[in-house]
């Protein structure tokens, strides 16, 4: 049957297989055939852009993967990133056999923090488990060869525990955490979740030390330790592994740090590496800070950062390393020639690129469109389907009636998330009991976490857009001449921002992705989008990213979207004078994550209230992620 489709639509089996792929005409050939043979998940939408041309292969090539956050399941809604776990458990099994054809070593890496950003992985805590019960044995299909940690599996002691216990063991020598302990409750003692290094040699020969490090990150649970890098590198162990007699051909150090904000410690650990090999190359794969980026620190070391909740990933191809049998220019496919540093002449040389998301990228880069699905690869696109059923994730709330974007409008316009979230807050959190006494309820903008697009409004949404479970405290009957004043102090305060810090906030315009805002909603004149006609093909909006090689990395070309900045807080006001009058106090709301922030702020505008004065507004078990779409339920349509 399919065989009789494909031929109809003028594909010969042979354009199918897409064998040498080349650009775009062989990318028309594979959206073609995807048309008739969908896979993804069932509400997913397929891809209408495909790559600008083949994947650069080198002695040594990656694919890099952070901060998936859950996201299994790709985005249903946006074409760009519609493929599934399945596709891409798929994908790297085709990958694996190119490049053993090829001649080269290929390795598939990750850079931490796999919870907290979808049901699938956060839905189970509402049903008394750990996060990421479910979403973890689904992300176990892939067979990756290194790991590293992130901060969002430390936030809580049960998941921390739960990594440990379950997720470390499965990987075993692979999942690296170098300077990351937890408390084993077996003997009370702190011990490493995963390994501190691991030295290896690839299939071509190729002798690696490799090390999986953290930032210097604060906020853990009490069960768990964070050893500060510049206190790591003086360990012995450390110092063994960086001055073994076994050879060192490459240093591969994963880490869950932004390559570039100068709270990484990248750096830190570079240094210690160069004291004693002062040229054998370094690679960093980094992650953290949400962004596209590579950023070269030397001739003979780079970092490569992949982006954020498997909408990219992180593709990098090294050759030169004077070590092995692999092919350092392996015939039929490009092959990395930059040095690092640009005008200069090195041994090494490098190429990187950011990969969409989705099936039409995946089955063009394998080569492979008739026979894409391997048997693994189904089966995890099934169970993926069947646990969103279970978890009741594609549950309709109500219907958005426009798509609110969390940073490609102005905070105030009416196309952003913020409006939106402040009329929520007055409309859904009310205390019957003090409903009649004015409210001002003050919220981080940190605890929003990807846009509202127009239609649907479903279970899984309630997670993605505000994944975190902050309750409602107050103080009451603050002096409004106080409460006034609130909001200015908070956003001229610290971050508040659970897992990024406003100086990575500050990269993220590097590699800009925002709202998928259909063309009507941009005729306001405030923001406008353009398509771009490219030999034939639309050029959709997407991420456009520039770091130390250029602008030249993204797979598929996109036209720009806009980027604009929120503060740490807003505020929504509900219960004040009908006559447009001040009360001459107010009842103050907020998220418990931000208490000590509103304590400061109202002691530097002249109210000093401590822990004592604070109260929850309505019952902790209604948080942050329960406002949105209790709104949804009162106030918007069924009928998408």
């Amino acid at each position: 049957m399919l065989r009789s489709l494909v031929l109809g639509l003028g594909l010969s089996s042979t354009a199918l297989a897409c064998g040498g792929c080349t650009g775009t005409g062989d990318v028309e050939m594979v959206r073609r055939a995807r048309l008739i043979q969908p896979r993804m998940q069932p509400d997913a939408i397929p891809a209408t852009t495909g790559p600008k041309g083949p994947l650069p292969w080198g002695q040594l090539t990656f694919a890099h993967t952070s901060d998936t956050h859950g996201w299994l399941m790709g985005h249903v809604k946006e074409e760009n990133y519609g493929a599934d776990w399945g596709d891409y458990v798929s994908f790297i099994r085709h990958m694996r056999y190119k490049a053993r054809k090829l001649g080269v070593d290929f390795l598939v890496v990750d850079s931490g923090d796999l919870h907290d950003g979808s049901g699938l992985s956060d839905a189970t805590v509402k049903l008394g488990g750990v996060n990421g019960e479910v979403s973890l044995p689904i992300f176990q299909n892939l067979d990756y060869d290194l790991l590293t940690i992130g901060n969002h599996e430390l936030y809580v002691a049960d998941v921390a525990f739960d990594v440990f216990e379950n997720f470390a063991k499965f990987y075993r020598s692979r999942y690296l955490t170098s300077n990351v302990q937890i408390m084993d409750p077996k003997d009370g003692k702190f011990k490493y979740i995963g390994r501190t290094h691991k030295y290896f040699t690839t299939y071509f020969g190729v002798r690696i030390m490799a090390f999986g490090v953290l930032f210097d990150f604060t906020s853990n649970a009490n069960n768990s330790k964070i050893i500060k890098a510049k206190d790591m590198v003086q360990q012995q162990w450390f110092l063994d592994a960086i001055n073994t007699s076994d050879p060192i051909d490459l240093f591969l150090v994963l880490g869950h740090n932004s390559v570039r904000s100068s709270t990484s410690t990248f750096p830190v650990i570079r240094e210690a590496i160069r004291k004693v090999h002062p040229n054998t190359p370094i690679q960093f794969f980094g992650g953290h800070s949400h962004t596209r980026d590579f950023k070269v620190y030397d001739n003979s070391s780079t970092a490569l950062e992949p982006g954020r909740y498997c909408e990219t990933l992180g593709w990098l191809a090294l050759s030169g390393i004077e070590a092995g049998n692999g092919k350092h220019k392996p015939a039929g496919v490009p092959n990395p020639d930059r040095p690092a540093v640009n005008g200069t002449t090195s041994y090494l040389s490098y190429a990187r690129r950011y990969i969409d998301w989705n099936r039409l990228s995946f089955e063009y880069h394998s080569d492979n469109v008739r026979t894409f699905d391997t048997p693994r690869g189904e089966s995890v696109t099934d169970e993926v389907w069947n646990e969103r059923q279970r978890l009741n994730l594609t549950s309709l709330y109500g219907c958005a009636p426009q798509t609110y974007c969390l940073s490609c409008a102005p905070q105030t316009s009416e196309l952003s998330i913020y409006p939106l979230v402040q009329k929520a807050l007055s409309a859904v959190i009310v205390n019957e009991e003090r409903k009649d006494i004015a409210r001002m309820i003050f919220v981080n903008t940190g605890g929003f976490r990807f846009d509202i697009v127009k239609g649907r409004f479903t279970y899984d949404d309630s997670f993605i857009v505000a994944p975190f479970t902050n309750a409602f405290q107050y103080i009451p009957n603050v002096p409004y001449a106080a409460a006034a004043k609130l909001l200015d102090l908070l956003n001229n305060g610290a971050p508040q921002k659970r897992d990024m810090d406003r100086e990575h906030r500050s990269f993220l315009p590097r590699s800009v992705d925002a709202c998928p805002l259909d063309g009507a909603q941009f005729n306001s004149g405030l923001v406008k989008r353009k398509t771009i006609i490219r030999r034939q093909e639309i050029v959709t909006p997407g991420y456009t990213t520039k770091d130390d090689f250029g602008t030249d990395g993204d797979d598929t070309p996109h036209s720009n979207i806009p980027y604009f900045r929120a503060t740490n807080d807003i505020v929504a006001e509900g219960g004040f004078p009908t006559d447009g009058s001040t009360p001459e106090t107010v009842d103050v709301v907020f998220y418990d994550f931000i208490r000590s922030y509103v304590l400061t702020a109202l002691a530097k505008a002249g109210e000093n209230y401590t822990t004592a004065d604070v109260e929850y507004y309505l019952p902790p078990s209604f948080t942050s992620n329960d406002f949105l779409p209790e709104y949804a339920k009162r106030f918007w349509s069924k009928d998408c």
